[in-house]
């Protein structure tokens, strides 16, 4: 059942997205940025009709070319690794687990994938959330597994959050909490335990973030929204440095990870056949260290004379801003056809946020 204080919170909620309009033809209409040498588009869809939530992404260390999701909630204890060309090439169950509101998805140094069960769609009532944490497996087939849960605390109270990151050198986890008007970074311990609660204590500012990743040097940390995204270097324990990038307009931009090579990122969304987006980095905003591109070809648009491999995802254009030259970008829309899209975007999230609200 909805509460008013859940209507008058999608009301705020809808406000605010529609106050976008007024902002985000300013902030959009700029030139859309250069080029980067690899393709950029959409690289794949997920077809699993199972798989219409699809709330976090992690490029697997073990298995080139396979990325981890999950789904946002009512569906179970269960990830699923998807090859680049949308398939599910295994489901993996968690023992004993009962998750309430799973957001994100994360890779460890130890080889140990993290999922955040982290979400409040109660604005932050949850005294605590969790964290579950189990070895990516060393054969893609359809497993259940044990796991390691993590109590999770904040140190000023409840928090709404949709981002869990793992540093993939120091191993300390990272939690970005999602506040309309901007949220808070959080520092988890050391090392987290299984044996108490694990206090996360706040030490940044940060966007409206519905995910995030860091680079798999740790040296840059890439935080999204449902209209763009916020790329920083990380120095010590903290963002710095950050600089705004341009992130498909998707219809609920709910994820995004590096690829494994750091070169690009990858950007998800919620939603029945759900399309992941590639965006190559500029070499200024490469992480430190990469190794050479093997970058995969994204699917081509209809019309350019080019044929999608077999099982390749649909078109490129089925949801590609358009480029300055009428053609797919998919990256950076342009000053022509911005308020059809962001009118586009806005209805999606505020229909999205109400389904949340419903659901939650």
């Amino acid at each position: 059942m909805r509460t008013e204080a859940g209507q008058r919170s999608v009301g705020r909620a809808a406000a605010l997205l529609l106050a976008c309009l007024a902002t985000t033809a300013t902030t959009l209409t700029v030139a859309p940025p250069a080029r980067a040498a690899d393709p950029a588009g959409q690289l794949f869809t997920i077809g699993d009709p199972r798989i219409t939530e699809s709330s976090g992404l992690a490029a697997s260390r073990s298995h080139p070319g396979v990325y981890w999701t999950h789904n946002d909630s009512d569906d179970g204890p269960y990830v699923y690794a998807v090859d680049s060309q949308g398939r599910t090439v295994a489901t993996v169950t968690l023992r004993g687990v009962q998750p309430r509101d799973v957001e994100a998805i994360s890779l460890g140094p130890d080889g140990r994938l993290y999922l955040g069960d982290i979400g409040d769609n109660l604005g932050g009532k949850w005294p605590e959330v969790w964290i579950y944490a189990f070895a990516e497996p060393a054969e893609l087939r359809d497993q259940t597994v044990d796991v390691a849960r993590y109590r999770v605390r904040y140190e000023d109270g409840p928090r709404d959050a949709e981002a869990l990151m793992i540093h993939p050198v120091t191993g300390r986890a990272y939690i970005a909490s999602k506040k309309q008007g901007g949220g808070s970074l959080y520092q988890g311990p050391e090392k987290l335990s299984t044996g108490g609660v694990n206090t996360f204590h706040r030490v940044a500012d940060v966007p409206w973030t519905t995910d995030g990743a860091f680079s798999p040097d740790g040296t840059r940390l890439v935080l999204r929204g449902y209209f763009g995204a916020t790329l920083c270097r990380w120095q010590g324990d903290a963002p710095a440095q950050p600089a705004q990038l341009s992130a498909p307009l998707q219809r609920q931009g709910e994820s995004v990870t590096f690829t494994a090579d750091g070169r690009a990122l990858l950007y998800g969304s919620e939603g029945k056949d759900s399309p992941v987006w590639r965006a190559p980095l500029d070499n200024d905003q490469l992480p430190d260290t990469v190794p050479p591109s093997t970058a995969p070809a994204p699917a081509p648009a209809p019309g350019t004379g080019s044929s999608a491999p077999a099982g390749a995802s649909p078109s490129v254009a089925d949801d590609a801003p358009p480029s300055a030259s009428g053609g797919a970008s998919g990256i950076g829309p342009s000053s022509g056809g911005v308020g059809l899209l962001v009118v586009l975007g806005v209805g999606a999230a505020v229909f999205s946020l109400r389904r949340k609200r419903r659901s939650g």
